[in-house]
């Protein structure tokens, strides 16, 4: 059954839909690798042992949604009804929605079976997960090493064989970065694919979004969750046809742009990283695409600032529980160190100073967005470095914000994407010599997903990479705790 939950989620809806395998005994196979691995792995904050049962048995033969049956799993800070909702903190205590987000509802309407909450760190602040509540979530390909965040537990999970897909979000790289730490495909969608209500308005740097082992999967469930939504301030265009059928597309020769350039000042590319992206661009260049290395304008850019202001806990710890805590106002105790600090520098904030951050991020986007125009994809590391130890990055300890500038490091060619609004996808090419998955970023153009898709889906079919999977009960393949 482990090996079952491993295969690709069409098949999986297509043998309960033939009868050949029930919902029941996949999600009781999915529930029981959770409660075998979990306690090893840390990936989940909840898990639905009843509802996902009950969910289960109520589907049958015939179902006609396209994953009727299918176990998934949804990042701990988006509403479920009937979950708890605790975005990785004590803040939130035990506080359980009655409703569900409308990335959440889609995905039930699809059929998915939603089998429990996973881990983030404390309001998804940083690129790994550890947060103080549920401790730190491992990486299955090495237990001393993190599965990257905020979407850690998402990225854990599936590399574990837990579920087969999982539900994540990206602010500054939170799809990815797990994407890449985890040996899996991680889509940030542009800017307005994905709504974000019923609680969250438009937002400039975060959307939704899933971790998968595939480039089809990936597709599949974009045409899940993107669309407008009633009463959306602004959504992207939609796609000429379904993203399904676009990835199977051929994309023709393509004008590539290799860029190694690092878009934070001070960070280091580790040499497997740039090795890696090298090596995807040959591989490009063998199936006919036109490879030059480029340097946008993006290096020696001091973003930290209004990217945290846009960024920061405030938006959190306000409006995505409904208003609860406008009846108390948050204690230091109640939150990690890091989070009170951005919460302190957001409450000293006036509306003039959030509303000059995003224009000058804007006015960022658009010069990155001129110079890469003549190009139809660029390609970078998706990481500068391996996979960090545990307790590398956290929140915690007397110098929170010392870690918090010095987190980019690892992760400096992700957030700039969440800036320009532009798709970006990580793909797990190959593994470096310490065995951890390294993977590339690909970058597409404004609202163009589909061009991303084509490139991933040749690039699986070229070096297939969905077979790998870590051995979690020696200790990680390439590790040990």
């Amino acid at each position: 059954m482990s090996e079952l939950l491993a295969r690709p989620i069409d098949a999986l809806a297509a043998l309960i839909r033939s009868g050949e395998l029930t919902s029941s005994e996949l999600v009781e196979a999915s529930l029981r690798r959770i409660d075998e691995l979990d306690p090893v792995l840390g990936a989940f904050t909840h898990v639905a042992h009843e509802s996902a049962l009950a969910a289960a048995a109520a589907i049958g033969p015939g179902d006609p949604r396209p994953f009727a049956g299918v176990p998934i799993a949804i990042k701990d800070n988006r509403p479920v009804a009937g979950m708890p909702l605790t975005m990785g903190s004590d803040l939130f205590g035990d506080f359980v929605p009655g409703h569900d987000s409308f990335s959440v509802r889609r995905l039930r309407e699809a059929g998915f079976v939603l089998v429990g909450k996973t881990t983030l760190p404390e309001m998804g602040i940083l690129p790994t997960t550890e947060s103080r509540r549920f401790g730190p979530t491992r990486n299955p390909w090495a237990l001393d090493r993190t599965p990257g965040g905020s979407s850690g537990g998402s990225g854990a999970a599936v590399a574990a064989g837990m579920v087969p897909v999982a539900h994540g979000n990206d602010g500054g790289g939170s799809i990815r970065i797990p994407a890449s730490c985890c040996g899996l495909v991680g889509l940030k969608p542009a800017r307005g694919r994905v709504s974000a209500g019923p609680d969250g308005g438009h937002s400039f740097l975060v959307t939704d979004g899933v971790l998968t082992r595939t480039a089809a999967e990936t597709a599949a469930l974009l045409d899940v969750l993107a669309g407008y939504e009633p009463g959306d301030a602004s959504w992207a265009p939609p796609p000429p046809a379904p993203y399904a059928e676009l990835a199977r597309t051929d994309p023709g020769s393509l004008r590539i742009g290799l860029a190694l350039n690092m878009p934070l000042e001070g960070a280091e590319l580790d040499p497997v990283c740039e090795a890696a992206a090298r090596d995807g661009a040959a591989l490009l260049e063998s199936l006919g695409h036109r490879v030059e290395e480029i340097s946008p304008p993006w290096s020696n850019l001091d973003l930290l600032s209004d990217f945290t202001r846009t960024f920061g806990p405030s938006a959190s710890m306000t409006t995505l529980i409904g208003g609860r805590l406008a009846r108390r106002e948050p204690l230091p105790e109640d939150v990690e160190p890091l989070t009170w600090i951005l919460w302190e520098r957001a409450r000293n904030e006036d509306a003039l100073s959030l509303l000059s951050a995003q224009a000058r991020l804007e006015g960022v986007a658009r010069s990155i967005i001129s110079f890469l125009r003549p190009f139809d994809v660029v390609l970078t590391p998706a990481l500068a470095r391996r996979p960090v130890p545990i307790g590398e990055i956290h929140g915690l300890g007397p110098e929170p914000w010392s870690r918090y500038q010095r987190s980019g490091g690892f992760t400096p060619y992700t957030a700039i994407v969440n800036v320009t609004g532009q798709p970006a996808i990580s793909l797990p090419l190959d593994h470096g010599q310490d065995g951890l998955p390294t993977a590339i970023q690909l970058i597409g153009p404004p609202g163009r997903e589909e061009t991303l898709l084509q490139l991933a889906t040749a690039l699986e079919q070229a070096r297939p990479w969905a077979d790998r999977r870590p051995d979690v009960s020696g200790g990680g393949r390439y590790g040990a705790a």
